[in-house]
């Protein structure tokens, strides 16, 4: 049979887990991030009220989804805009392919995007022999490896400096023991031409605002504005959850996504756009597309419990804490979208049957609900998918009654008592041994349970 991704997610993860050196250059970059977001978070007077805030403002916009999309096409087409309308991944990259054809493109010059990985944008130019260029430094690391992002806030966080240097040295020439700096001016030497020489350039977007018809794009290389400049044509690709209703709420969003995404107290390049160059302008497009995708958006917008999970701004400070992502790596999931939020959302954008798994690879900590910049309580939409999965009978026949047993004997505790240690352990290693006892010690059982223990000590207490 061949396998599935849940077993390939088991197989991965297994690997992964012990895999030292993987594990030290995760480790490192994460403790680089949690030094760095104690400074940024100290910044907030009060951070507990201003997540408080972000959380309503994206509960009104989720819960008028609707209305706040049309508030904002009617003022982005104003400032002759267009936006294009995609209900799935297959119709944003047709749709995306019709402009190339009416642009005669040849090339295409990338800012950092989730949602053109999402829906596979590289790939799908590549087979249209249209060249497509990462200009973010960590985006064009992966695509000189072939590789997925790792995460969504530092897509190369899986690689070492020195594996970055034997990369570029074997490609471009440059010194075997290149340091950052020499490699980040290597790479803008390289991608500086490709900015003015590009058809078209194509970003996703941090926001969408919708009273002003505005997209708001945030990062530190500054090859997000050089993207959506240089160009003749801009593309944005965003999910439609990106909405906020006001230009007034970048002040509160864009300093909890810089704090919790990279530790800074804003990000050293912020951008609104608000549409193609107009007469008085200097520079910018002459022509500009909003792409809303929805992709199994509104799929999750449906569940009542679990809509939240689109409140997501992207910080990532989730999979930072996230003992599991910490252990398993990014490349496991086997989805855009990585660690919980990934595990939250997965599922309702590809399919339950598919990525029910990922739901489950959770410890259930709270780590990530405590340090969620806009409040999604994770750990409780983790235990509501566990809840649909098995409502939807996606549950194998084994597991059924697996849980069936345990359930008849957990609430009946003489049953339990009648059986001493050595049998409980004799079952335990007997029958668990290979999915429980393979990398970690099984637990072994006293001869007398906790609670004939306590009922005998109280017999004695009476006495």
């Amino acid at each position: 049979m061949p396998q599935t991704i849940a077993d390939k997610f088991l197989t991965d993860s297994a690997i992964k887990s012990f895999d030292q050196r993987h594990r030290d250059i995760i480790t490192t970059n994460i403790d680089k991030y949690n030094m760095a977001f104690e400074r940024g978070k100290s910044k907030f007077y009060n951070l507990a009220n201003s997540k408080k805030k972000a959380n309503l403002v994206k509960w009104k916009m989720m819960e008028n989804l609707d209305r706040y999309l049309i508030e904002f096409e009617t003022n982005f087409t104003k400032r002759g805009g267009k936006v294009i309308w995609a209900n799935n991944a297959e119709e944003a990259r047709q749709e995306i392919g019709k402009i190339m054809e009416t642009h005669h493109a040849n090339s295409v010059i990338k800012s950092k995007s989730m949602a053109t990985e999402e829906i596979e944008l590289n790939r799908f130019l590549a087979e249209k022999g249209i060249e497509a260029i990462e200009s973010d430094l960590g985006e064009y690391i992966i695509q000189l490896l072939d590789h997925k992002p790792y995460h969504f806030v530092t897509p190369a966080m899986h690689l070492s400096l020195e594996d970055i240097a034997k990369l570029f040295h074997e490609n471009f020439g440059t010194p075997p023991d290149a340091t950052a700096e020499q490699l980040t001016l290597k790479a803008r030497e390289l991608l500086r031409q490709k900015y003015t020489s590009a058809d078209i350039g194509i970003s996703g977007a941090n926001f969408l605002i919708a009273d002003t018809g505005s997209i708001a794009i945030t990062e530190n290389e500054g090859n997000a504005r050089l993207t959506t400049t240089f160009p003749d044509v801009h593309i944005a690709l965003v999910g439609i959850e990106k909405i906020i209703p006001s230009m007034m709420d970048l002040d509160m969003f864009w300093p909890l996504l810089a704090s919790h995404g990279t530790g800074q107290n804003l990000t050293v390049y912020n951008t609104i756009l608000n549409g193609p160059r107009q007469k008085t302008d200097t520079d910018g497009p002459r022509e500009m597309y909003v792409i809303l995708l929805d992709n199994g958006r509104t799929n999750l917008l449906e569940q009542k419990e679990q809509r939240q999970g689109l409140y997501c701004i992207r910080c990532g400070s989730c999979l930072n804490v996230c003992p599991i992502y910490q252990n398993i790596g990014g490349h496991t999931y086997e989805t855009t979208y990585q660690g919980p939020i990934g595990s939250l959302i997965s599922p309702h954008l590809s399919g339950m049957k598919e990525f029910k798994h990922l739901s489950y690879a959770s410890s259930l900590c709270g780590k990530c609900t405590e340090v969620c910049p806009v409040g999604i309580d994770i750990q409780k939409m983790l235990l509501l998918n566990r809840r649909d999965a098995v409502q939807e009978n996606l549950a194998t026949p084994m597991e059924k009654r697996m849980w069936k047993g345990f359930t008849y004997a957990i609430q009946r505790r003489k049953l339990i008592d009648m059986f001493g240690g050595k049998l409980k352990n004799f079952f335990v290693r007997t029958f668990f041994k290979k999915s429980w006892g393979k990398n970690r010690e099984l637990p072994k059982f006293p001869n007398k349970s906790f609670s004939k223990q306590w009922k005998e000590q109280q017999k004695e207490l009476d006495k």
